[in-house]
């Protein structure tokens, strides 16, 4: 006969994500994107302040260097939208920097590339 040891749950307990995130909801998609770059700041350490074990978490992940959201969220295996929340917090709160994605640069104009190409011609044959 088995005991009661092996009717034990095998997965880990649930912490709703309403929980971890304090009820607070998400950022806007300008302030947090998937590609947006986050670091710690660099005194985050002296700061009294008192921080949920997910928060801390994020802080000592993002204190190693800049990391984007979407990395920060594969690393924590936490939902995207979790994590979008908990930064937000931490960076309101001073605790981190984000910078925003590098703008793409606009094309090169057809007709500006077109009489290179034919100084070019000119030039080498």
């Amino acid at each position: 006969m088995t005991g009661f040891d092996e009717l034990e749950p095998q997965t880990p307990e649930l912490v709703r994500p309403y929980v971890i995130t304090k009820g607070r909801g998400l950022p806007d998609e300008e302030q947090l994107s998937l590609i947006t770059l986050v670091t710690a700041v660099a005194d985050h350490q002296q700061r009294p302040t008192r921080l949920s074990p997910e928060e801390q978490s994020l802080l000592e992940l993002c204190s190693a260097g800049y990391l984007s959201v979407a990395e920060i969220a594969g690393h924590t295996q936490l939902p995207l939208g979790v994590v979008k929340i908990l930064l937000a917090a931490l960076t309101e709160g001073g605790y981190l920097i984000t910078r925003p994605p590098v703008q793409r640069a606009p094309l090169a104009d057809r007709e500006i590339l077109e009489e290179v190409l034919n100084g070019l011609r000119a030039k080498f044959g």
